[in-house]
């Protein structure tokens, strides 16, 4: 090894790539089209250039080619290869994005990518939200000062695996409006968006001295495919108020045709190095060099299936592939982070666990893994160039036990609440009169209405419900389940429906249709049930802060049914990350100092959930639980999460 680092930079370069292709009996690249994949001389070096060190800025990302036809990036005429990674800054808490950043440049990558997230900046419509987590532009702007450049992916759609893809739930307020297409109403909603979002970004663009290179038109518009002109409005929508950049679109190799624009580069997403992907790619834009938007380092997991790893050394190969190739790639995830709150999506209804871990190139938490050092290792080689030192490992730690001994059984809370609405006929959560006309965008409903018979009750259910008499649970409902017989009564009684919006459907054409609660029409023995309560459980910070005035009663050693659990977590003079380990209790959320770090479920795979220590004060923090089914024990806490239990 001593020898091998002496030897010259093109010598080690071509010992890395081609040996291990020799002895593994590969062959050289050339068992590719030489019409399409060169291979890079020797002593190609993807453009080190730093947003710090270009100063007189006039071409930005271009696209050229070289007397043997080969197609390749440049930024301000530096021959350039983007070796990009996905972190989603509204995944990641706030002190940690320098660290995250920093981890992603040593690891040897030029280019951050993200996702922006329409439903969380204006969750109210009209009313935005750039702070704290979501402040994009300081995000950016981090990026630039650690040397990093950015491509931006603003939707409107992003997938992402979050709720409705990242649209606004009130969007769904009006049932002829058409997503993601130029019906009046979505667009007029995008434009206003829009008319926010881009003067954000516009200095931050790489002709206005910031790190934005490049622009994603959309997102994975031609699996979706339902208005051929609605990818040219969305294109000029973003031109016409500033945008300069260079733009991109991104879809699978099924969708690349009808999800492109032109005046926009096509790209790829992929789980894998797939050679007829590429050549179908050329095919449609032979003029263009072969990027890959989204290198799938791992997969994401949804609640009672089994956790999904990607080996280090597939990815590892696959990457050496595609610097062989010339093509440029995105890791996606480079660091997934974590579905904080109640922001994930769903899958044919089945939510999307908490952590967005992706089995990444760094874990949920931050931590190195095998994928990184494996990938490090190969972008030395290959750059020939110095990466910068690694930054210091995030220290995790054990605190002691907490015992949850003050309790509050659901139907004690309603008083804290917001004001309930009362209406002739329930409606889903979207289409309640709260929050200035936007409805309800993620959480739990309950709604209530006196009945004096018992029967077979129908109520049609978009999410998952308990349904109570008074305070007894007497059984359950969902979409697939419409019917439940409601016992014989004496006296009129409180009939109650809770229902938690699990996630809504985050891709396909079936986010048009994802409301959440309970349709208008609910009956015993068909006839028709009036005159609702409705109350509004969106469980924000705001509701936790008169939660603690409230009566709390010592808590029984076994309680059946929804309630809040209330305890405490003693830090120390200095808080560290740890996991909540929540093998003993059943389902629920968790929210450390108002804060909601998301749902855990006993089906699995997710058995602990991420508690950042920039989260946690000093000394004491108020752990409180709603525990929707049966009350577990204590909270201990883990140095190491378990995703796959």
């Amino acid at each position: 090894m001593a020898y091998f680092r002496k030897c010259p930079s093109w010598m080690r370069i071509l010992a890395v790539f081609f040996l291990p292709l020799v002895f593994s009996g590969l062959g050289p690249p050339s068992e590719f089209r030489d019409d399409m994949f060169k291979v890079f001389p020797a002593r190609f070096r993807w453009s080190h250039v730093t947003p710090s060190m270009l100063k007189d800025r006039s071409v930005g990302l271009s696209t050229e080619k070289n007397a043997q036809g080969q197609m390749y990036f440049t930024l301000e005429g530096h021959k350039f290869m983007i070796i990009g990674g996905s972190i989603h800054y509204f995944r990641v808490p706030r002190e940690y994005w320098k660290d995250r950043l920093l981890k992603l440049q040593a690891c040897g990558l030029n280019t951050v990518t993200t996702y922006i997230p329409w439903n969380l900046h204006e969750q109210e419509k009209g009313k935005f939200d750039f702070s704290e987590i979501l402040d994009l532009e300081a995000y950016v702007s981090l990026a630039a000062s650690i040397g990093l450049w950015v491509i931006l992916r603003p939707g409107p759609y992003i997938c992402a695996e979050v709720d409705l893809g990242g649209l606004p739930s009130w969007l769904l307020r009006n049932p002829k409006s058409q997503l993601r297409t130029t019906h009046r109403n979505f667009v007029e909603a995008v434009d206003k968006y829009f008319d926010h979002l881009i003067p954000r970004i516009l200095p931050l663009q790489y002709h206005h001295g910031g790190p934005v290179i490049a622009v994603q038109v959309e997102n994975e518009y031609g699996s979706f495919n339902k208005d051929g002109s609605y990818m040219e409005y969305i294109k000029e929508a973003l031109l016409k108020r500033g945008i300069v950049e260079f733009l991109l679109t991104s879809d699978d190799d099924n969708g690349i045709g009808t999800g492109s624009v032109e005046g926009a580069l096509a790209t790829l997403n992929m789980p894998s190095f797939v050679k007829d992907s590429f050549l179908k790619l050329q095919q449609m834009q032979n003029d263009k060099p072969i990027m890959v938007m989204e290198y799938w380092t791992g997969w994401y997991d949804t609640w009672g299936q089994r956790h999904i790893v990607k080996s280090a050394n597939e990815i590892q190969h696959t990457v050496s592939r595609f610097i062989r190739s010339g093509i440029s790639f995105n890791l996606y995830m480079f660091h997934g982070g974590t579905n904080f709150g109640f922001i994930n999506g769903a899958y044919q209804h089945r939510g999307v666990v908490t952590s967005y871990d992706y089995d990444a190139v760094l874990t949920e938490a931050g931590d190195y893994t095998e994928k990184y050092f494996k990938l490090r290792k190969l972008f030395a080689s290959a750059s020939a160039g110095y990466l910068p030192r690694l930054p210091p490992r995030t220290h995790k730690t054990v605190y002691p036990t907490v015992d949850l001994l003050f309790y509050l059984p659901l139907f004690e809370i309603l008083p804290y609440l917001n004001k309930p609405v009362t209406l002739y006929s329930p409606v889903t959560m979207e289409n309640l009169p709260i929050n200035n006309g936007s409805g309800q965008p993620f959480g739990l409903v309950l709604y209530e209405t006196s009945i004096c018979s018992g029967g077979l009750l129908f109520a049609y259910v978009r999410g998952t419900a308990q349904v109570f008499l008074n305070d007894t649970r007497i059984g359950d409902l969902d979409e697939d389940t419409h019917h439940l017989t409601i016992p014989q009564i004496q006296d009129c009684q409180l009939l109650r429906i809770l229902v938690e919006n699990q996630g809504r459907v985050c891709y396909s054409q079936k986010i048009q249709y994802e409301w959440k609660g309970l349709d208008a029409y609910v009956s015993i023995n068909d006839t028709l049930l009036t005159n609702f309560t409705i109350y509004s459980l969106d469980l924000k910070m705001s509701f936790f802060k008169r939660l603690l005035s409230a009566n709390w009663k010592l808590a029984p050693e076994h309680y059946l049914g929804p309630a809040f659990y209330r305890g405490t977590l003693t830090a120390g003079s200095s808080p560290k990350d740890t996991f909540l380990d929540l093998s003993n209790w059943h389902y629920g959320f968790v929210f450390i100092n108002g804060r909601n770090l998301g749902r855990y479920q006993h089906i699995g795979p997710q058995r602990t959930l991420y508690l950042p220590g920039p989260w946690l004060q000093p000394k004491d923090n108020e752990i409180i639980m709603f525990e929707m089914i049966e009350k577990g024990f204590y909270i201990q806490t883990t140095k190491k999460p378990q995703l796959n239990g």
